[in-house]
């Protein structure tokens, strides 16, 4: 169950056959989102268990999950620009049923991140399903 921005991250990733312009992409997909305001990079939305700083800025609204984030690493702000297109605008009760692990092997990120890097998206990916399943 991917949303339709996530499908075409995989269509992309399917026509880039190196991984070298694979991991270019995801850094050019965190340039594209728009910066987190300084004012939600604050210890409550700071990510603990990620390298470098991190921060995911939940906004639920009419039962849907929508979130801001941002890092202070080009890399990780393209992880996070693919956690979006994966999460961003799921019902906040669907949000469980991503298999963020399955979705991402798509990609083939699990082959080629540093177990740091592997070890932090694995923090974001609770966090977000820990803010919306408070909000369930």
């Amino acid at each position: 169950m991917a949303t339709e921005a996530f499908e075409e991250i995989v269509e992309t990733f399917e026509f880039l056959d190196d991984w070298e312009d694979r991991y270019r992409h995801v850094i050019e997909m965190g340039q594209g989102m728009a910066p987190l305001d300084p004012a939600f990079q604050v210890p409550a939305t700071k990510v603990d268990g990620c390298a470098s700083q991190v921060w995911i800025h939940p906004m639920i609204a009419d039962g849907v999950y929508r979130f801001k984030g941002g890092s202070d690493a080009m890399i990780v702000s393209g992880l996070i620009a693919v956690l979006h297109a994966l999460y961003d605008g799921v019902a906040v009760a669907d949000v469980a049923a991503v298999d963020a692990p399955a979705e991402l092997a798509r990609l083939g990120l699990d082959d080629h991140l540093s177990a740091q890097r592997s070890n932090g998206v694995r923090a974001m990916v609770q966090r977000i399903r820990e803010t919306a399943a408070a909000a369930v």
